[in-house]
Protein backbone atom coordinates (compact mmCIF):
# COMPACT_ATOMS: atom_id res chain seq x y z
CA UNK A 1 0.00 0.00 0.00
CA UNK A 2 3.07 2.23 0.20
CA UNK A 3 2.55 3.86 -3.24
CA UNK A 4 -0.85 5.15 -2.09
CA UNK A 5 0.34 6.79 1.13
CA UNK A 6 0.52 10.59 0.98
CA UNK A 7 2.22 11.04 4.34
CA UNK A 8 2.52 9.69 7.85
CA UNK A 9 1.23 11.89 10.65
CA UNK A 10 3.36 12.45 13.78
CA UNK A 11 1.03 10.10 15.68
CA UNK A 12 1.83 7.31 13.18
CA UNK A 13 -1.43 7.42 11.22
CA UNK A 14 -1.02 6.86 7.48
CA UNK A 15 -2.80 9.39 5.27
CA UNK A 16 -3.85 8.09 1.86
CA UNK A 17 -3.41 10.18 -1.29
CA UNK A 18 -6.96 11.20 -2.25
CA UNK A 19 -5.93 11.96 -5.84
CA UNK A 20 -4.69 8.40 -6.25
CA UNK A 21 -7.93 7.07 -4.76
CA UNK A 22 -9.90 9.15 -7.28
CA UNK A 23 -7.74 7.89 -10.16
CA UNK A 24 -8.18 4.28 -9.02
CA UNK A 25 -11.97 4.64 -8.74
CA UNK A 26 -12.08 5.97 -12.31
CA UNK A 27 -9.85 3.18 -13.61
CA UNK A 28 -11.82 0.51 -11.72
CA UNK A 29 -15.09 1.85 -13.16
CA UNK A 30 -13.65 1.74 -16.67
CA UNK A 31 -12.55 -1.87 -16.07
CA UNK A 32 -15.88 -2.92 -14.53
CA UNK A 33 -17.85 -1.32 -17.38
CA UNK A 34 -16.48 -4.06 -19.66
CA UNK A 35 -18.58 -6.65 -17.81
CA UNK A 36 -22.30 -7.29 -17.94
CA UNK A 37 -23.78 -5.94 -14.68
CA UNK A 38 -25.05 -9.42 -13.73
CA UNK A 39 -21.48 -10.77 -14.01
CA UNK A 40 -20.15 -8.46 -11.27
CA UNK A 41 -20.40 -9.59 -7.65
CA UNK A 42 -19.70 -7.26 -4.72
CA UNK A 43 -18.89 -8.76 -1.32
CA UNK A 44 -18.67 -7.50 2.24
CA UNK A 45 -18.50 -9.56 5.39
CA UNK A 46 -18.14 -6.42 7.52
CA UNK A 47 -21.23 -4.72 8.89
CA UNK A 48 -20.32 -1.24 7.66
CA UNK A 49 -19.87 -2.52 4.12
CA UNK A 50 -23.26 -4.17 3.81
CA UNK A 51 -25.40 -1.12 3.05
CA UNK A 52 -22.89 0.41 0.60
CA UNK A 53 -22.59 -2.94 -1.21
CA UNK A 54 -26.34 -3.43 -1.36
CA UNK A 55 -26.93 0.09 -2.69
CA UNK A 56 -24.02 -0.16 -5.16
CA UNK A 57 -25.47 -3.39 -6.56
CA UNK A 58 -28.95 -1.91 -6.75
CA UNK A 59 -27.65 1.07 -8.74
CA UNK A 60 -25.13 -0.83 -10.87
CA UNK A 61 -27.11 -4.03 -11.43
CA UNK A 62 -24.45 -6.20 -9.77
CA UNK A 63 -24.94 -9.12 -7.40
CA UNK A 64 -24.55 -8.35 -3.66
CA UNK A 65 -23.14 -10.88 -1.20
CA UNK A 66 -23.28 -9.48 2.32
CA UNK A 67 -22.51 -11.17 5.59
CA UNK A 68 -20.81 -14.53 5.72
CA UNK A 69 -19.41 -15.74 2.41
CA UNK A 70 -20.15 -19.45 2.14
CA UNK A 71 -17.20 -21.56 1.00
CA UNK A 72 -17.86 -22.94 -2.47
CA UNK A 73 -20.07 -20.02 -3.48
CA UNK A 74 -17.81 -19.26 -6.45
CA UNK A 75 -15.73 -22.41 -6.79
CA UNK A 76 -18.13 -25.34 -6.28
CA UNK A 77 -20.75 -25.84 -9.01
CA UNK A 78 -22.47 -28.46 -6.81
CA UNK A 79 -23.16 -25.86 -4.11
CA UNK A 80 -26.85 -24.88 -4.09
CA UNK A 81 -26.15 -21.11 -4.11
CA UNK A 82 -23.26 -21.27 -6.61
CA UNK A 83 -22.87 -18.27 -8.92
CA UNK A 84 -20.55 -17.66 -11.85
CA UNK A 85 -19.63 -13.98 -12.04
CA UNK A 86 -16.66 -12.75 -14.08
CA UNK A 87 -15.26 -10.23 -11.58
CA UNK A 88 -15.50 -9.69 -7.82
CA UNK A 89 -15.29 -6.53 -5.71
CA UNK A 90 -14.41 -6.94 -2.03
CA UNK A 91 -14.68 -4.33 0.70
CA UNK A 92 -11.83 -5.61 2.88
CA UNK A 93 -9.25 -8.22 1.84
CA UNK A 94 -8.84 -9.28 5.48
CA UNK A 95 -12.54 -9.86 6.19
CA UNK A 96 -13.29 -11.14 2.68
CA UNK A 97 -10.33 -13.53 2.48
CA UNK A 98 -12.48 -16.57 1.56
CA UNK A 99 -13.92 -14.70 -1.42
CA UNK A 100 -10.46 -13.69 -2.61
CA UNK A 101 -9.12 -17.24 -2.23
CA UNK A 102 -11.96 -18.70 -4.30
CA UNK A 103 -11.80 -15.99 -6.97
CA UNK A 104 -8.03 -16.43 -7.28
CA UNK A 105 -8.36 -20.22 -7.50
CA UNK A 106 -10.69 -19.96 -10.49
CA UNK A 107 -8.83 -17.08 -12.17
CA UNK A 108 -11.41 -14.37 -11.50
CA UNK A 109 -10.14 -10.77 -11.22
CA UNK A 110 -10.41 -9.21 -7.76
CA UNK A 111 -10.98 -5.47 -7.22
CA UNK A 112 -10.52 -4.58 -3.55
CA UNK A 113 -10.95 -1.57 -1.32
CA UNK A 114 -7.71 -1.63 0.66
CA UNK A 115 -6.54 0.24 3.71
CA UNK A 116 -2.89 0.64 4.66
CA UNK A 117 -3.00 -2.49 6.84
CA UNK A 118 -4.29 -4.84 4.12
CA UNK A 119 -2.32 -7.52 2.33
CA UNK A 120 -2.72 -7.05 -1.42
CA UNK A 121 -0.96 -10.21 -2.64
CA UNK A 122 -4.05 -11.76 -4.27
CA UNK A 123 -5.71 -8.50 -5.30
CA UNK A 124 -5.64 -7.59 -8.99
CA UNK A 125 -6.74 -3.99 -8.61
CA UNK A 126 -6.51 -1.84 -5.48
CA UNK A 127 -8.74 1.09 -4.58
CA UNK A 128 -6.97 2.73 -1.62
CA UNK A 129 -9.39 3.89 1.07
CA UNK A 130 -10.40 3.59 4.69
CA UNK A 131 -12.37 0.37 4.33
CA UNK A 132 -13.59 0.28 7.93
CA UNK A 133 -15.35 3.64 8.19
CA UNK A 134 -19.07 3.95 7.49
CA UNK A 135 -18.80 7.25 5.64
CA UNK A 136 -15.64 6.28 3.74
CA UNK A 137 -17.24 3.08 2.43
CA UNK A 138 -20.42 4.92 1.48
CA UNK A 139 -18.46 7.60 -0.36
CA UNK A 140 -16.22 5.20 -2.30
CA UNK A 141 -19.10 2.95 -3.37
CA UNK A 142 -21.20 5.97 -4.37
CA UNK A 143 -18.31 7.37 -6.43
CA UNK A 144 -17.65 3.96 -7.99
CA UNK A 145 -21.34 3.49 -8.88
CA UNK A 146 -21.56 6.99 -10.38
CA UNK A 147 -18.40 6.55 -12.42
CA UNK A 148 -19.44 3.07 -13.57
CA UNK A 149 -22.75 4.41 -14.88
CA UNK A 150 -20.88 7.24 -16.61
CA UNK A 151 -18.54 4.73 -18.25
CA UNK A 152 -21.54 2.71 -19.45
CA UNK A 153 -23.11 5.86 -20.87
CA UNK A 154 -26.06 5.69 -18.50
CA UNK A 155 -25.11 9.03 -16.89
CA UNK A 156 -23.53 12.07 -18.51
CA UNK A 157 -20.19 13.37 -17.18
CA UNK A 158 -22.00 16.14 -15.31
CA UNK A 159 -24.88 14.03 -14.00
CA UNK A 160 -25.03 12.58 -10.48
CA UNK A 161 -26.83 9.53 -9.14
CA UNK A 162 -30.45 9.87 -8.09
CA UNK A 163 -29.41 8.52 -4.67
CA UNK A 164 -27.09 10.30 -2.25
CA UNK A 165 -24.00 9.22 -0.36
CA UNK A 166 -26.21 9.15 2.75
CA UNK A 167 -28.32 6.44 1.07
CA UNK A 168 -25.14 4.34 0.75
CA UNK A 169 -24.14 4.73 4.40
CA UNK A 170 -24.86 2.15 7.08
CA UNK A 171 -26.89 3.90 9.75
CA UNK A 172 -26.04 3.52 13.41
CA UNK A 173 -29.64 2.42 14.01
CA UNK A 174 -28.93 -0.61 11.78
CA UNK A 175 -25.97 -1.41 14.01
CA UNK A 176 -27.95 -0.89 17.21
CA UNK A 177 -30.81 -3.24 16.31
CA UNK A 178 -28.66 -6.28 16.88
CA UNK A 179 -26.64 -6.84 13.74
CA UNK A 180 -23.18 -7.74 15.02
CA UNK A 181 -19.82 -7.01 13.37
CA UNK A 182 -18.17 -10.13 11.99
Amino acid sequence: MEPFIFRVRPDGLFVLDVKKTDDRIRTAAKFLSQFEPSKIVAVSARLYGRTPITKFCEVAGAIPVVGRFMPGFLSNPSYKGHIEPEVVIVSDPKADEQTINEATAIGMPVVALCDTDNSTSQVDFIIPTNNKGRRALATVYWLLARQLLRERGELSETEDLAVTIDDFETKLTEVAIGVSEE
